[in-house]
């Protein structure tokens, strides 16, 4: 029996010079279904509207760096994790939207389109729009607005 010795990887989330005080962390536990993802964000922009919270694209990126230029902060990200060249949406980086709730959010998801092993080093990303499932390449989910790189 081969023992998978990468079963736990976690994301430290750090928001960019637009909404510093965002943080947080993603957390990903490898099961015998799929990956379990879990988010914990604090300090999201917050709905003008109290009974809507916003959503935001949240998507594992190819790059290794949450560093960039003076026009996008996070462009070392790159794209979307996409090993097998899928269209948008079924990149294996593309996650589900995170739903703020009085600036926090917090999910969990069951995915079985990588292993840890796969995106360890990667980047994760959330963007400043909701995701719309359809623009190609990556939704149309607008600016990177914080990173994190999995380790």
């Amino acid at each position: 029996m081969i023992l998978n010795i990468f079963r736990n990887a976690k994301a430290i989330i750090k928001g960019g010079k637009e909404y510093p005080k965002i943080t947080g962390t993603v957390y990903f536990k490898e099961s015998n279904d799929g990956v379990i993802i879990t988010a914990k964000i604090d300090n999201l922009p917050q709905s003008t509207n109290k009974s809507k919270g916003r959503f935001f694209g949240f998507h594992i990126h190819d790059g290794n760096s949450c560093t960039g230029n003076i026009s996008d902060e996070f462009s070392n990200t790159k794209g979307h994790y996409n090993p097998t060249n899928s269209p948008h949406p079924f990149h294996a980086g593309d996650l589900p939207p995170l739903i703020e709730n009085n600036g926090y959010a917090y999910m969990t998801v069951l995915l079985n389109k990588f292993k840890i092993r796969d995106i360890l080093g990667k980047s994760i990303v959330i963007h400043d729009m909701p995701d719309d499932f359809t623009t190609q390449p990556s939704g149309n989910s607008g600016k990177k607005i914080a990173c994190g790189i999995i380790k």
